[in-house]
């Protein structure tokens, strides 16, 4: 017997050796085949985790910015009708977000009732009980306007608002209440 065996396909003689090279190469081209569903699952999968990190983590929230508990007053004159009040404190802002918060210049105004330079008649009236019972209530606000920058990538405006209602003890010149929204 002859070490190699012909066989006869499609018209022509096919050896072992080249039986088992065409057999190899399917081989080799079913595995390349898998190798690449399995990368094109992986990318699908890869995908999919991006995106639903990008929606849910990645969301830009809006910083809080809220009045320190510490207000010091630097001159409280107070008379039966009129109010002179000069205080510093600290704005705190928090940033929840994975990011810097870059904000512009903000200007906290601190208003009685509705007025800021002059009572009108009916806010002396309430002024003038406020004294009495030894208090001073007023509200601050502010809007501080800014940029979120998520993993150096993404940059999302945000603001923050300051709303505030400040109860002041006058006969102590301290702090009773703060409350912040």
């Amino acid at each position: 017997m002859a070490e190699k065996i012909n066989q006869q396909a499609n018209g022509y003689t096919r050896s072992d050796e080249e039986s088992a090279t065409s057999q190899s190469k399917e081989l080799k081209r079913k595995k390349r085949i898998k190798l690449a569903i399995y990368i094109a699952i992986f990318a699908v999968f890869q995908i999919i985790v991006i995106t639903v990190f990008g929606a849910v983590i990645m969301r830009a929230k809006s910083p809080m910015l809220r009045l320190s508990n510490s207000i010091e007053f630097q001159k409280c004159n107070v008379s039966s009708s009129s109010f002179d009040i000069t205080f510093a404190t600290q704005v705190r802002v928090k940033n929840s977000n994975f990011g810097r918060y870059k904000f512009d210049n903000t200007t906290a105004v601190f208003t009685y009732g509705s007025a800021t330079v002059e009572l009108p008649t009916s806010a002396a009236d309430v002024l003038s009980r406020e004294f009495a019972a030894g208090m001073l209530t007023f509200s601050g606000e502010a809007r501080m306007n800014g940029k979120v920058e998520l993993m150096w990538i993404m940059k999302k405006k945000k603001s923050a608002n300051l709303n505030c209602t400040v109860i002041i003890d006058v006969n102590e010149k301290k702090l009773r209440s703060l409350e912040c929204k």
